[in-house]
């Protein structure tokens, strides 16, 4: 039987719109499955699949095509922006090309031979850059793992202690709070008084000395709470001038009545200037451990001031800076480190460099329980105010300059008779500054206080004894060093000769053994 389009009935004209199962090829007929449906399965199929198209798009397909769209937009973006770099930027005639061009030839000519070790199918700019990526992906991996596996140090929290310090009151009505050590003070035969340094306390004195060495030598050493910190109270508006005063008016209190020497370590340095600048008459010498100078003092010369702020870190620089010329915001600074509550370490905390040995030293347990005691009596009464204004007071006018200190002779010159007297060489001469001896000690490692400071001084103060120790830092000498203490004090004082009470013994023993001889 011949099929053709005319065979088609009136009534099988819609079933012939879908594939009725015949397909005509140049060869044979072939007969699909669908040829044998029947006319209601054809229209059920039909039904189907227009319910399907139907069916509205859902929200999650929707955001694929959103997010699809959008990612080639930008693909297409960034082929625009290469395309635009490429075409202005990276041609011939560009400024950018023209300058890096040559340089960039130079260093690759001297990396060529690099280039041997890659296959000879690679493009060595790719293959370059893919190993620099590589090697900056397997750093930052190895130290990510490398936090992972050390353990965290374990955090001390800061302790409150009880009060324990004695006091005396003062003049303006505000308390002191002092310690003593060595021999009681009618057996002494020299009297120390040691202001401290910022984040310190009275604990601090000199660090480690023994009571056992100070009766050796017949010191009695009294330190003190600067005002704000410790156990004392604040001062309303303290300079150097008020600190100076503070001291006078403590040794009286303490039965200190002769001269006394006085001992400044580092920041504490500057309370040991004033009281030879203000009370000079009550201060017999002085023993200062790298010294503090404000780096600000316009009679340093330039290269004395270059080398002092060499070797500060940045932060330490910022510091300065700020407290000069916007002191409030140390008080930030201050909450997230000593005042947060947590122990950390001193280079941290003081935001310094520390050489070798000082390392050393403050690694040892000794010396942190010494200074964890120390920074909990500083800041027992949580405030930010002292050390904001200490820190004021070491690079601010101090009200005085270390020419007044110096040594010299002083002719009055002005008027009609001084001239006279002059003439007839009768002129009333004084020796003014401080008379007394000074004993500076200067490592010269030291990276808080640089040795540009000892060098400095040096140079004011012709008459001023520098002692300078190679390879020692800012605390290693002063810190912890029973050698060094005993040092210190033969330097000051000579041989040991014991508390006045074993020479007044001796002396009645001598009197009692001679009588008995003449008996």
């Amino acid at each position: 039987m011949e099929v053709t389009a005319e065979s088609n009935s009136w009534g099988e004209e819609p079933a012939s719109l879908v594939d009725p199962g015949i397909r005509f090829t140049d060869k044979a007929i072939g007969v699909s499955a669908n040829a044998f449906m029947t006319k209601e399965s054809v229209f059920k199929s039909l039904g189907s699949e227009s319910a399907v198209a139907a069916e509205p798009e859902s929200l999650t397909d929707q955001l694929k095509g959103f997010a699809t769209a959008w990612g080639e937009m930008v693909v297409e973006l960034g082929r625009g922006c290469k395309d635009v770099v490429q075409q202005t930027l990276l041609t011939e005639d560009s400024y950018i090309v023209k300058k890096t061009k040559g340089p960039l030839a130079e260093i690759s000519e001297k990396l060529s031979f690099l280039n041997e070790f890659l296959p000879e199918d690679r493009n060595p700019v790719h293959a370059w850059l893919v190993v620099f990526f590589v090697f900056i992906l397997s750093i930052a991996v190895l130290n990510v793992n490398s936090k992972h596996d050390s353990p965290n140090p374990m955090v001390k929290k800061v302790k409150v202690h009880p009060p324990s310090a004695a006091r005396v009151l003062l003049p303006d009505g505000r308390y002191v709070a002092y310690r003593e050590l060595g021999v009681p003070a009618d057996k002494a035969r020299f009297s120390l008084i040691a202001p401290h340094s910022s984040l310190s306390s009275r604990l601090a004195g000199i660090p480690g000395v023994k009571a056992l060495l100070l009766e050796e030598y017949g010191v009695r050493m009294v330190t003190y709470d600067l005002p704000g910190f410790g156990e004392s109270d604040p001062h309303p508006s303290r300079n150097l001038n008020s600190s100076a005063l503070d001291m006078s008016y403590l040794t009286d209190a303490v039965g200190i009545n002769g001269k006394f020497w006085v001992v400044g370590h580092s920041g504490g340095s500057l309370h040991a200037w004033a009281a030879l600048k203000y009370i000079p008459d009550r201060v017999a010498g002085a023993a200062m451990f790298a010294p503090l100078v404000n780096p600000y003092d316009s009679s340093m010369t330039k290269d004395e001031m270059s080398r002092t702020w060499e070797k500060w870190t940045r932060k330490r620089k910022l510091m300065y800076y700020l407290a000069r010329r916007f002191p409030k915001l140390l008080g930030y600074f201050y909450h997230r480190t000593f005042l947060s509550g947590k122990h950390g370490q001193i280079d941290k905390w003081l935001s310094v460099s520390l050489e070798k040995k000082d390392k050393d030293l403050v690694g040892k347990s000794s010396f942190e329980e010494l200074w964890h005691r120390d920074v909990e009596e500083s800041i027992r009464q949580g405030s930010t105010k002292p050390f904001v204004e200490e820190a004021i007071l070491q690079v601010s006018n101090w009200g005085f300059s270390f020419t007044d200190l110096q040594v010299q002779n002083k002719c009055s010159s002005k008027g009609f008779f001084p001239w006279m007297k002059f003439m007839y060489g009768d002129t009333d001469c004084e020796l003014t500054g401080f008379l007394g001896p000074i004993h500076i000690w200067q490592g010269m490692d030291d990276m808080v206080t640089p040795p540009s400071m000892a060098d400095y001084l040096a140079r004011i103060l012709p008459s001023a004894v520098v002692h300078k120790l190679p390879e020692e830092g800012h605390f290693s000498y002063f810190f912890l060093c029973d050698e060094c203490h005993r040092q210190i004090l033969s330097t000051l004082f000579g041989e040991p000769q014991g508390p006045l009470e074993a020479l007044e013994e001796a002396s009645e023993n001598d009197s009692e053994e001679e009588g008995s001889d003449l008996n």
